[in-house]
């Protein structure tokens, strides 16, 4: 049970982290940002995305998941069942590689406690990773994302279901059976489904 001292304590932890994080410069991507991106959404969630890293839109707005990959991921979650205002978005890293490349190995190492203290303040029952290199950085394998996806893993009593990218479904128009676009609509539907479950066990 949740205290009200307790849930003080982790508001203000959260506002402490969103601080630290805004005036982070453990790597050269500090040089090169507009903008940090913490990410944004609900902080009481049951629900946690984590993607690459920002983008151009992203690094200009400030905001996670905003530029073209962001609207297409806001569709499927809709399409779904799911508002994105009741979920909570963010990157493992929290500035824009430039020319959007993918971070570096010691980028995320460099960054990844920020993303683990907002995993411990938030404590989501579900965490999906979005793409090859968030799924890889969290479940730490060398497997692909196109084995990944689909699969429930577990990290710290947290479960991982690892989805592909947005941005991915945006070079690839195909929607014939099988391709990522209609796979990304089964794994959202599976999503759906254990995110209910997780709503009926909190009423019961």
């Amino acid at each position: 049970m949740i205290t009200n001292d307790s849930a003080d304590r982790r508001i203000e932890a959260w506002e402490e982290l969103k601080t630290r994080v805004a005036t982070c410069d453990r790597c050269e991507l500090g040089l090169t940002r507009i903008n940090v991106v913490f990410g944004q959404g609900a902080v009481k969630t049951p629900l946690v995305f984590v993607g690459e890293g920002p983008g151009a839109d992203e690094d200009e707005q400030g905001q996670a998941f905003v530029g073209k990959a962001g609207q297409l991921l806001t569709k499927i979650l809709s399409a779904g069942g799911i508002s994105r205002e009741e979920v909570f978005i963010t990157n493992v890293v929290k500035c824009r590689p430039p020319n959007n490349r993918t971070p570096t190995t010691e980028e995320m190492m460099r960054c990844g406690d920020h993303l683990e203290a907002q995993l411990l303040l938030l404590r989501p029952r579900i965490l999906v990773c979005l793409g090859a290199t968030s799924a890889k950085w969290k479940l730490k394998t060398t497997e692909a994302i196109s084995a990944l996806r689909g699969r429930w893993f577990e990290w710290r009593g947290i479960e991982v279901f690892p989805m592909f990218h947005p941005s991915y479904l945006l070079r690839d128009e195909s929607r014939r059976k099988g391709s990522p676009k209609d796979l990304t609509w089964q794994d959202v539907q599976t999503l759906k489904e254990r995110l209910d479950r997780y709503g009926k066990e909190r009423r019961s």
